[in-house]
């Protein structure tokens, strides 16, 4: 069975329609889902699950504390050192998410620099990923570094330069090494 990483911004609250048909499709296809337990998308994505009562859910926590499981789902803990409530905190359940994945599913608002990490995560280990932008209200595949190039190309110059100084964008798409 596939496992499917779900995620995105935290200032996604409601899907619209067209989020709803991927994952729709995600359920019928009967693919198990793995989801955080933040607020926004994670959240959002969980209260559409648990109306449709879809069971194939594993919802990733840390250190046990779950802020969000809204269908009393499965849950996996993820143990770190890192500070309570640190954004390493909560990446580490991100990076379990994208490693036990074998593709992604993304809603994203072309400004969450946590969950562009997280399509690069699974873009460099191989895996599909399927970017709804909330910015273009348009699906993207993202399979390769020039896949997501052009998707960085939609973001606003602000952003773009964000990313490149806190996730030094140039060494993800310019850098050979770094995709091997």
């Amino acid at each position: 069975m596939i496992n499917v990483f779900i995620g995105g911004s935290r200032t996604v609250t409601r899907l619209n329609k067209a989020v709803t048909r991927i994952l729709d499709r995600i359920v019928e296809e009967g693919q198990w889902i793995l989801i955080g337990d933040a607020n926004g998308t994670d959240r959002a994505v969980q209260a559409y699950l648990a109306v449709e009562k879809y069971q194939h859910v594993v919802v990733f926590c840390t250190r046990g504390v779950c802020r969000n499981n809204l269908g009393g789902w499965k849950t996996r803990s993820i143990d770190t050192l890192a500070r309570d409530n640190t954004l390493q905190f909560y990446t580490v359940k991100d990076l379990a998410m994208a490693s036990e994945a074998d593709r992604g599913f993304m809603i994203w608002d072309s400004r969450s620099k946590g969950t562009l990490s997280n399509i690069i995560n699974l873009v460099k280990a191989h895996k599909p990923v399927e970017v709804y932008s909330t910015r273009t209200k348009a699906s993207y595949e993202i399979l390769d570094r020039s896949d997501l190039a052009g998707l960085l190309d939609q973001c606003d110059p602000a952003s773009r330069d964000k990313f490149e100084k806190e996730l030094k964008l140039s060494d993800f798409l310019l850098q050979p090494s770094f995709w091997s």
